[in-house]
Parts: structure tokens; sequence; C-alpha cells
């Protein structure tokens, strides 16, 4: 799976970039707002990336930040939430917006994303409720102190990647981080913060 690109910004366009990596173009859909983040043409980027593979289409999604990448998967977990679907959430809504709402229940705010009726922002709220508002220190607290591109944010994606839910990765690696210290090696996290999630 590609988990990450690093690149030129090769060209973009209202919800797609093409990342140079060496030569080779990687087409690769994102929200706006990491849209917005990217710069130039010309400018040296780094995405987070998820890969989705359906019957007859494979997309690279890009994040701006691991945390992106998180909230993509939670959305896109709910039933009646594609990728473009979730796409518009993020660009319409900030990831502390998002929390924020889902936390408070407020569905009218995730509505204000384009394509997303009261049934489905309602249904969004509901099922993200309990993941919004169950990190330790309160909603956000333990994704926002992973930063991107860190250790301890590749240690969440390699355990999403063996079956956690994000969730469950982000309070694991925050725990194996306490536990290991700031300079912690990405193997020590990921092992350790294996037997937190799994415990």
């Amino acid at each position: 799976m590609i988990a990450r690109l690093s690149g030129l910004l090769d060209d973009f366009g209202p919800d797609w970039a093409v990342i140079d990596v060496n030569g080779v173009g990687y087409l690769v859909h994102c929200s706006a707002k990491t849209l917005d983040a990217l710069g130039g043409r010309g400018d040296r980027v780094t995405l987070h990336t998820e890969l989705q593979v359906s019957e007859n289409d494979m997309r690279l999604i890009g994040f701006a930040s691991g945390e992106e990448r998180a909230w993509f998967r939670l959305l896109t977990g709910v039933q009646g939430v594609g990728s473009k679907m979730a796409l518009a959430v993020l660009s319409a809504l900030s990831i502390d917006d998002l929390q924020r709402a889902c936390s408070a229940g407020d569905a009218a705010m995730v509505a204000r994303a384009q394509g997303v009726g009261p049934k489905l922002a309602g249904r969004i709220v509901n099922e993200l409720k309990d993941k919004a508002g169950g990190l330790p220190g309160g909603p956000g607290a333990a994704m926002a102190a992973l930063p991107a591109g860190s250790a301890s944010a590749d240690a969440v994606s390699a355990l999403q990647n063996l079956g956690f839910k994000p969730n469950i990765a982000t309070i694991a690696v925050s725990r194996a981080l306490e536990e290991l210290g700031e300079g912690a090696a990405l193997n020590d996290l990921i092992r350790v913060g294996l037997k937190r999630a799994a415990g």
C-alpha cells in the first residue's frame, strides 16, 4: 500500500493534484483544505495517502496530515459515505470543527458539506460521536499530539493497516509514546503500540 508520497507538485485542479515522484506523476484526489496547504507548482510536497480499490476503479487519496487521513477513514466507515462524500466533509470543515460537531452531535454543521443532507449528517455525527469524544484528554487531544510525518503518526498508520480502528491506534501509540519518550523509534512505537491496542 502507498502510505505517503514526497515529490514536486506538478499540477492541480479543483479536487486533485499530480505529485511528481522521481519522474512518475501520481494523480491524488484531495480535499480543498489539503490542496490549499500544498502551495504552488514546483513546490516540494509530502502527502499522507490512502489507496482505495473497487471493482472498476483505483484511486489514491491524499491528505495534508495523518490526522486528516484518520478522519477520512472514520468517515468512510459510516454507511452511505464514500470517498467523494468524505472529501466533501473534509473540504467544508476543519478537523477541529468536525471533531467538535461529532462530539456535540451537531448534524447541522456537518450538513454544510456539499452533497451531505440532514439525514446523512445525522448518521455521521451519531456513529462518530463516541469515537470523537473517546480520546484521552478530551476530543482531539491524542490525535493533536501526533504531528504529521512523525514516527508516531507513521506508527498509527501501521496499526491501522493491521486492522485497528483509527481511535484505538491513536490512543495506543500515544500511550507507547508516553512510555518510551519523545525520541522513540518507529519499530519500538509499533511494538509497544500493538501491546496497548491488543490489551
